[in-house]
């Protein structure tokens, strides 16, 4: 398994551990991790610390030149929230765990240039069935369901 899509996975048993979802992030640029996170909604009683914007937050202020030469990494594809994100900040590449359980902004994202790549992973896919199927009401309540 690839050493990034498996940092964003430990990120996303972290927010588990923790009582929350589990969907982590990491960004990238040129070999290094500079940025992780993992979804804090339940533990910060936050509307927009999803995984993607947890690692942008841990990034911090990065320069545009660098986030344009960055790979965002993360467990379930982008909401349009994360993906508005992506954009903003001009990250070229992202690498998607799985879009089965939720298909985000990936239309979006491609009108915008940004290269996708899905791996349907079946850890990130069994990691976030688990959790729909045990937390129906927790993950409606940010899906709008």
């Amino acid at each position: 398994m690839d050493q990034y899509l498996q940092a964003a996975i430990e990120e996303a048993k972290k927010g588990l551990a923790e009582g929350g979802i589990p969907i982590g992030s990491v960004i990238v640029h040129k070999g290094r991790i500079i940025g992780r996170g993992h979804n804090r909604r339940v533990q910060e009683e936050s509307v927009i610390l999803h995984g993607e914007m947890s690692a942008f937050e841990n990034a911090g202020r990065q320069p545009a030149s660098v986030y344009r030469e960055c790979v965002l990494y993360t467990t379930l594809s982008p909401c349009p929230m994360c993906a508005g994100a992506i954009r903003l900040y001009g990250i070229p590449k992202v690498v998607i765990g799985e879009n089965r359980t939720f298909m985000g902004d990936e239309e979006i994202l491609r009108a915008s240039g940004v290269e996708l790549e899905v791996l349907q992973d079946e850890t990130c896919r069994k990691m976030m069935n688990d959790f729909i199927r045990g937390n129906p009401r927790l993950w409606n309540e940010d899906i709008g369901e």
